[in-house]
């Protein structure tokens, strides 16, 4: 089988061309575990297949990395955009995908640079990700009231205010202080299976610099500690904002880089912008 590793913020992912790769789906879960351990296989936070589509012009099938399937991936669309371009599957440089039955759509950042026969290659993708969910039975979060926002969760014997927002996938926002030294391998599983999150959650733990920066970690349902976290860079920007700490466009700092993300308020629309990079090609 062949493969492209790629990375968007060094959240990286195997990618494989499902035109032409034809997996039987009860394989693709033991497959996404095997490949992705960093010491017995490639190694990377999950696989990703890029299959046809009848609803968009790209399907993105993906598994996080203990085999689960995930339905969105901020950082893992960007690179899909980047794959079918710098691939030929596409010309285009505005182009759709559906993941999980969710149609998003994509803006390519082309850099002429003269490679891939003249056409040059995306460097960067900003991507519609839709409007935020913020209803907890549709996150799902078990939570009084239409919104859980500022909400008081308790994990370990301690009390933390998370926002939960889905952006196609659930998210947990905590703001807290010192998130650089926070032991995340500790309270990041607690948070994952907590008893108020029934399909898991991904957490985000952000620290505010200033209305228009912050500062982020995030523990990945499936897949532990990552670099960066897409869906959880918009769920930042949109829990900013409902708990007044950023302005609707805010630059994310992470472990792997940075994503600015744009919340339209009056279209209630989330805009995502940030790097996809190809790492090296092979073939197991």
């Amino acid at each position: 089988m062949k493969f492209t590793k790629m990375q968007g913020c060094g959240n990286d992912y195997i990618y494989v061309n499902g035109f032409e790769e034809k997996i039987p789906s009860l394989e693709k879960p033991e497959l996404a575990r095997r490949l992705s351990d960093r010491h017995f296989g490639i190694g990377s936070d999950g696989l990703i297949f890029i299959n046809p589509a009848a609803e968009a012009d790209f399907e993105m099938e993906m598994y996080n990395a203990d085999g689960s399937r995930s339905e969105m991936c901020g950082n893992g669309i960007r690179c899909v955009g980047k794959f079918v371009y710098d691939k030929g599957l596409t010309d285009r440089r505005h182009i759709s995908v559906v993941s999980a039955g969710k149609v998003k759509y994509l803006d390519l950042a082309v850099e002429e640079n003269g490679g891939h026969g003249g056409r040059g290659e995306v460097s960067r993708v900003r991507v519609n990700m839709g409007s935020p969910i913020l209803e907890p039975a549709l996150i799902p979060v078990e939570a009084a009231g239409d919104r859980a926002v500022d909400e008081p969760i308790y994990v370990d014997g301690r009390e933390y205010r998370m926002t939960c927002v889905s952006m196609g996938n659930p998210h947990a926002v905590v703001f807290a202080r010192d998130v650089a030294g926070m032991a995340l391998e500790q309270v990041g599983p607690l948070f994952e299976n907590h008893r108020r999150f029934p399909k898991r959650i991904n957490t985000e733990f952000v620290e505010i610099i200033d209305r228009r920066n912050c500062f982020m970690r995030v523990w990945e349902r499936g897949s532990g500690e990552t670099f960066a976290c897409g869906t959880g860079c918009c769920a930042v920007a949109v829990a900013g904002v409902l708990n007044d700490l950023t302005d609707s466009a805010v630059t994310v700092r992470l472990l792997g880089g940075q994503l600015f993300i744009e919340w339209d308020r009056e279209a209630d629309l989330v805009y995502m912008t940030g790097p996809a990079v190809t790492v090296f090609e092979g073939e197991i």
